[in-house]
């Protein structure tokens, strides 16, 4: 498999921009030949550890947005080469102004065809980090065409906090979709959308940045991989919801609230200082 070794230079005007706009696309992260490589390991490794096996007429607003699978660096020898990938976590440690990160989890996000639309809402109010310093990296293996469609942010969300409790009945649904998208509203905050985007271009987005994505109308599959980082010196926080402590349990094994966020599932990805 390629070596994703090697540095992608990040403009200090980019590291600004992300910031300042808690947004960011970058073009060309891997080449089209490394994506060649990986897409068909990401892809059978996702077929292999999916469970979601229901119709889509039968699932909620939320489990008709993609088919999730989540760590499959954990088990999968080739997939574990491309989310521990040196020049990934070295953007997320470049962007956030840190020394390094590690990894939070990774994640297939196929959207289906006729899958529905990802409704609005806030990353980190599900994760129990006492760090705003969060980044994904949401990485299409397809192009994305505009009738497909990319994420929407709503530019500086990320400087807001937490905008809505989650409902831990209905987290990510019509009724975030809509409370969160008349919040966007009212208080005037500008979107963006990055439109189309090709294999190997990645957007990153604070955990707190406020975003969503439609539907896929098309017969074709929205293959998406992402990498969730945080700054390695990411403390765990006392729960605050039901959320907070399964990721516990799942994310960060055997540890407990103010423990470093530094379990064996949450490996030391880059340090600049060579730790």
């Amino acid at each position: 498999m390629p070596n994703l070794s090697s540095d992608y230079p990040v403009s200090s005007e980019q590291i600004e921009s992300f910031q300042r706009d808690g947004h960011l696309l970058l073009r060309g992260v891997c080449s089209p030949e490394e994506i060649a490589a990986y897409r068909p390991v990401i892809n059978e490794a996702a077929d292999r550890f999916n469970t979601e096996t229901r119709p889509l007429e039968e699932r909620d607003t939320y489990g008709k947005a993609f088919l999730q699978i989540m760590n499959l660096w954990e088990r999968d020898e080739a997939v574990r080469r491309f989310t521990l990938a040196r020049r990934f976590a070295k953007i997320a440690a470049d962007l956030l102004g840190v020394d390094g990160v590690r990894i939070y989890h990774d994640q297939a996000l196929f959207k289906e065809p006729n899958g529905g639309p990802t409704p609005w809402h806030q990353d980190q109010s599900y994760w129990p980090l006492d760090t705003d310093n969060t980044v994904t990296m949401w990485m299409p293996l397809v192009p994305i065409l505009r009738r497909v469609g990319t994420m929407t942010f709503a530019t500086g969300t990320h400087k807001m906090g937490e905008v809505r409790p989650v409902n831990e009945d209905a987290p990510i649904s019509d009724a975030s979709d809509r409370e969160i998208g008349q919040i966007v509203t009212e208080r005037g905050i500008p979107t963006h959308n990055y439109r189309e985007m090709q294999p190997g271009g990645a957007t990153w987005h604070y955990g707190w940045t406020l975003h969503c994505a439609p539907g896929n109308p098309t017969p074709d599959i929205r293959e998406v991989f992402t990498i969730i980082y945080h700054a390695a010196d990411a403390r765990i926080t006392a729960p605050q919801n039901k959320f907070h402590r399964q990721d516990t349990a799942r994310w960060l094994p055997d540890l407990q609230p103010g423990d470093p966020a530094a379990s064996r599932l949450n490996p030391l990805a880059y340090s600049r200082s060579g730790a």
